[in-house]
């Protein structure tokens, strides 16, 4: 087993289903020690599945309870974390969420929540877990960095999206975000970068592949024809976490099965 991410912790933001479940399962094969974490109570026991599943592979994980948009909780987890664990080494900033409506019904509400979870969370997180990587600095008995962070954003950071513009709009802000606070860091060993999964095959979009006739319509979209699973992103984050990409720093890295390709133009347009 390559264990690339031996002795090292890693928190995952909205890891108790789809793509964070899948990161926080990759990682531990890696061999960190995972914390796995979900936003309400409602999502425990599921949380609670991906923690028995990695102990069951041979890794080690926990379950930590923190809604990302509220300060005083993300403060307070990455508090406990240390205490736990002595450090973070690994931040994978992945919570997400949609409330879908077209832009002249989109209510304030809907779109404060997004910006909320899939923007701000991201911004409370890289922060705390920064703030960690300074104090400890750099131990190449861990990795040649003094800590990773990668954000989750989407092919709809370049790709525009009716009838989402405030998931594409948080997902602009993530890539922006990202490549300031790489820039800002990267003197310091900090690496930060992202990962724009394309269609994955999550409860998020299941509307979306449910059928054979979804599937085909999407598929129609990618021009490797496959939708995505959790797996294909799961890896990449090993990889943009490992010391193997110790000179990749403030880039998104596109796991969209060619979707960024303008897939309209491969018969001639």
């Amino acid at each position: 087993m390559n264990q690339k991410l031996q002795n090292q912790i890693a928190v995952i933001t909205g890891a108790s289903s789809g793509i964070g479940a899948g990161c926080a399962k990759e990682m531990a094969k890696a061999g960190a020690t995972v914390v796995v974490n979900y936003p309400v109570d409602g999502a425990r026991d599921m949380a609670e599945q991906v923690v028995a599943e990695i102990a069951a592979n041979g890794g080690h994980a926990i379950s930590y309870k923190c809604d990302v948009s509220k300060e005083e909780e993300v403060v307070q987890m990455f508090k406990d974390i240390v205490e736990q664990f002595g450090t973070v080494d690994i931040l994978v900033n992945n919570a997400g969420l949609q409330r879908d409506a077209k832009f002249i019904d989109m209510t304030l509400e809907q779109w404060n929540f997004v910006l909320a979870v899939n923007l701000t969370g991201q911004f409370l997180c890289a922060r705390e877990a920064i703030k960690e990587f300074l104090r400890r600095g750099i131990d190449e008995t861990r990795s040649r960095a003094a800590g990773k962070i990668i954000c989750m954003s989407s092919v709809h950071e370049v790709i525009p999206w009716a009838g989402h513009a405030n998931y594409a709009a948080s997902k602009g802000g993530v890539m922006l975000m990202m490549k300031t606070i790489a820039q800002e860091y990267a003197p310091k060993k900090i690496r930060i970068n992202s990962i724009a999964p394309g269609a994955i095959a999550t409860p998020i979009n299941h509307d979306a592949w449910d059928t054979q006739a979804h599937l085909q319509e999407l598929l129609k979209l990618i021009p490797e024809k496959r939708i995505g699973q959790v797996e294909d992103i799961g890896k990449a984050t090993v990889f943009l976490a490992s010391d193997d990409a110790d000179y990749i720093n403030g880039t998104t890295l596109f796991v969209d099965g060619g979707m960024t390709l303008y897939p309209g133009f491969e018969d001639n347009g």
